[in-house]
């Protein structure tokens, strides 16, 4: 019996099969197709997941894959540049296409250790007190303590768990594919603005592997969701633009609608559910993919420390708690993004007023706190509620300027459930320390003491540049657990999040 099982070796699989590994935790990964796709529907990594891979040390290889961008709001065909005083030291985002990203996850999983069986497709699971039973296509039989299902819109493992999927059906559909344009690109750049004018689901780009992206609206929604055809794109683009541009040699040709959707629950006793097998929604704002990995970030260290035996009774039970409505949120405003994106006065005149308010620094910054998760923020039972953002801070992280106490060092209940940035220390910057998948205790005064939860938790005594810093306990995620206050609070968060210390 292995200890858990992925279904799915997209970008959330394999980045919980990579949290895993850190762990020590034994990990089968199975993937339906035999090969990689290359279709590149991710675009790219927020600037919340540009931090997970930074505390994960795989930032240089997602640089070196892409290109950042830095773009504020990004909601709904409207457009800002990045504002100013977001709490990021990595204030941008990064344009890599999905493969790319998932060729570096993979990478990262073998060098940990993960066992990734492509060409296996699960069919059946069955679960008892003691794990879970897969059963595959070819009669395969395995065996794991848990089971968690990384498998998609369509996913399997929640149809096998009968887990409800409320939510909308597709009302609109658009073609997305790569192909060569045989127009100039002058005349291709000045069609694509006119039409856009009315039409914001329209459009041709260059694209960095070679030939156009091309976007364009379907003729409806389709009954099977079978790729279209080139000859359906001609179509459409004469529909929309009065021609073709000559289109030919597609690389790759889909579709995808509005569908928005969620899983009524994400955890069915020993079997989870994560990314796109959890929650399906428009790609507006690119916050699939990244939704998805940010899932398996906190998902992955509490299913080990469940797997390890110290995990509290109620840890697991935390993921659904606090990504749920996280989730919902994104859902949310992906509604709101495709109202935007709709033809008409109507929408149009929200676009006009969205583009006006957005010249608010303050509203610039919680929408794209909204489109990126840095301003996703968890209960830990302060209030606020999973993912709520209040838009302050400071660039290069340490305590909000609002959030800082008259009598010094004391609790700042405030920063519970916040994600803490990245910080430059005596010892190098912060989530270089938090590579290995651990807590940390960042304690500036040298006087606190985590030797009960030293195997779980590092403790690092800092106070290089910043004087006014608290005492924080991070979580493998780099939410704060702990700002300041006594030793007794700080014990019972230890307890709360990393168990029983040993004796």
């Amino acid at each position: 019996m292995t200890d858990v099982i992925v279904a799915g070796a997209g970008p959330t699989g394999l980045m919980l099969a990579c949290e895993l590994r850190l762990h020590g935790v034994q990990v089968v990964v199975l993937e339906r197709l035999a090969e990689p796709t290359q279709e590149p529907r991710g675009q790219g990594l927020h600037a919340r997941s540009v931090e997970v891979m930074a505390m994960r040390g795989l930032l240089d290889r997602f640089r070196a894959a892409g290109e950042e961008f830095r773009v504020g709001g990004f909601f709904g065909g409207v457009h800002t540049g990045w504002p100013e005083g977001m709490d990021t030291a990595h204030p941008y985002g990064l344009a890599v296409p999905q493969p790319a990203g998932e060729r570096i996850l993979t990478d990262r999983a073998l060098e940990l250790g993960t066992d990734i069986r492509r060409g296996s497709e699960l069919t059946g699971l069955a679960q008892d007190d003691d794990g879970v039973d897969a059963v595959l296509a070819d009669g395969t039989r395995l065996r794991a303590r848990y089971l968690v299902g990384c498998d998609g819109g369509r996913s399997t493992v929640r149809r096998l768990l009968g887990v409800p999927f409320p939510g909308e059906a597709a009302t609109v559909e658009t073609l997305l594919g790569q192909m060569a344009v045989a127009e100039d690109p002058a005349t291709v750049a000045a069609v694509v603005a006119e039409v856009r004018k009315t039409q914001l689901r329209f459009g041709l780009a260059p694209d960095p592997t070679g030939g156009y992206r091309v976007v364009v609206p379907a003729d409806g929604v389709s009954e099977d969701r079978a790729a279209p055809t080139l000859d359906e794109f001609r179509r459409q683009l004469r529909a929309h633009a009065g021609t073709d541009f000559g289109v030919h040699s597609p690389r790759w040709l889909s579709r995808f609608g509005d569908a928005t959707r969620q899983a009524e629950r994400y955890r069915e006793g020993r079997v989870l559910l994560a990314g796109d097998a959890a929650h399906v929604h428009p790609p507006t704002g690119g916050q699939g993919m990244n939704l998805g990995v940010q899932d398996a970030f906190n998902l992955g260290w509490k299913l080990a420390a469940a797997v390890a035996g110290w995990a509290p009774a109620d840890l697991l039970d935390t993921y659904e708690a606090e990504r749920h409505p996280v989730a919902a949120r994104v859902l949310d405003n992906c509604r709101a993004q495709m109202t935007l994106l709709g033809p008409g006065p109507g929408p149009a005149a929200l676009r006009g007023l969205l583009s006006e308010l957005m010249d608010f620094v303050e509203v610039n910054r919680y929408v794209t706190g909204l489109i990126t998760a840095l301003g996703v923020r968890y209960d830990f039972g302060q209030g606020g509620g999973a993912g709520a953002y209040d838009g302050a801070g400071e660039e290069e992280g340490g305590a909000r300027e609002e959030n800082r106490s008259a009598e010094g060092p004391g609790p700042r209940p405030a920063l519970l459930g916040c994600r803490q940035p990245d910080l430059r220390l005596g010892r190098g910057r912060l989530y270089d320390l938090m590579q290995t998948g651990r807590g940390l205790l960042l304690d500036p005064t040298g006087r606190l003491i985590t030797a009960g939860w030293a195997d779980r938790v590092d403790h690092v005594v800092d106070t290089s540049g910043h004087p006014d810093l608290p005492p924080l306990l991070l979580r493998p995620d780099g939410h704060i657990a702990w700002a300041g206050g006594d030793r007794p609070t700080l014990t019972a968060a230890l307890t709360r999040w990393f168990g029983a210390p040993t004796s």
